[in-house]
C-alpha cells in the first residue's frame, strides 16, 4: 500500500508536500484499488485464501489479508525495490508487501540502515513505518504455492508493475531482489519500450545494468535460504541500496 493500509480508504495518501502530486497519487490509489481486487490466477486466488484458512498455531485468530498486494512506500520515489511475492505467512496476513516474515525483517532493516526506512522494522499494517525516496513493490502479487509463481502468473502480474514504474519520477532506478525479480524488471523495462542490451542482461548479486533511460540493480533475495546461511549478508544488501540511492541522487540532480 502507498499509505498504511487497514488504516484508511485507498484515497487517503498522505500529503507529500513538493514531492508525488495530487494527480499521481489519486493514480496510485485507483491502481492499488484494482490491484487488490485482481483475481486472475485461480491457483494463487485458492492458494492465499487456503493460506488464510489454515495458519499455522502462531498465527492462529489472526484475521488474513489474504488478497493481492500493491505497492508500499513514497509515490514520489526514485527507487524501485521489486521481490518476488508475498509470503503466505507474511504479507498475505499482514496486508503489506515484505511485512511479518524474516524476509521483510531483513530487508526493512537494511532500508533503515540506507535511510529508506523511518524505522527499523515492519511488524503489521499500522506499525508507523514509513518509506521515503522509495517503492517496495512484487513481480507477483499473491502468495504463490511453494514461493513459485507460474510462467502465466508472472504474466498476469507484470502489467501492474509496468504501470506502477510509469507513475514514478523519469528514469528511476530499479533494485531486484533475486533472479526471478530481475527477469521481471528486464520484461517491464522491455515493455516499457526500453532497449534490452545485448547480451541480455543477467543476474548476479551487486550488478549495475543501464536500460534506456534507467539503471537496473541487482541483489540476491533476503529469503532465510540466502540470510540464515550468509549468501546475503546486511552489508552487501546496504551496499546495493546504498548504490541505489547514489544513483537516483545523481539523476535528480540533472534532471
Amino acid at each position: 500500500m502507498i499509505s498504511d493500509p487497514k488504516l484508511a480508504p485507498s484515497g487517503d495518501l498522505p500529503s507529500l508536500p513538493g514531492r508525488a502530486g495530487s494527480k499521481t497519487k489519486r493514480a496510485f490509489a485507483a491502481l492499488e484499488r484494482e490491484i487488490v481486487s485482481c483475481r486472475r490466477c485461480p491457483r494463487l486466488v485458492a492458494w492465499r485464501q487456503r493460506a488464510a484458512e489454515n495458519p499455522p498455531r502462531r498465527f492462529r485468530g489472526e484475521t488474513y489479508w489474504a488478497r493481492p498486494l500493491p505497492a508500499f512506500g513514497d509515490p514520489a520515489a526514485r527507487v524501485l525495490v521489486v521481490g518476488l511475492a508475498p509470503a503466505a505467512h507474511g504479507g498475505n496476513r499482514t496486508g503489506r508487501i515484505f511485512t511479518g516474515d524474516e524476509s521483510g525483517n531483513f530487508l526493512f532493516r537494511a532500508l533503515h540502515a540506507t535511510g529508506f526506512a523511518n524505522r527499523p522494522e515492519s511488524v503489521r499494517a499500522g506499525d508507523g513505518l514509513a518509506l521515503s525516496r522509495a517503492l517496495l513493490s512484487a513481480a507477483c502479487r499473491c502468495a504463490p504455492p511453494n514461493n513459485r509463481p507460474t510462467p502465466e502468473e508472472f504474466e498476469n502480474c507484470r502489467e501492474y508493475l509496468v504501470r506502477e514504474l510509469a507513475l514514478l519520477r523519469p528514469r528511476a532506478v530499479l533494485v531486484a531482489l533475486g533472479a526471478l525479480a530481475f527477469e521481471t524488471c528486464v520484461k517491464v523495462l522491455a515493455q516499457k519500450g526500453e532497449r534490452i542490451p545485448r547480451p541480455r542482461p543477467r543476474f548476479r548479486h551487486g550488478a549495475r545494468y543501464r536500460i534506456g533511460s534507467h539503471v537496473l540493480l541487482a541483489a540476491y533475495h533476503p529469503s532465510q535460504q540466502n540470510t540464515f546461511t550468509g549468501k546475503l549478508t546486511q552489508g552487501m544488501l546496504r551496499d546495493v541500496l546504498r548504490r541505489a540511492r547514489r544513483e537516483a541522487e545523481a539523476r535528480a540532480a540533472t534532471s
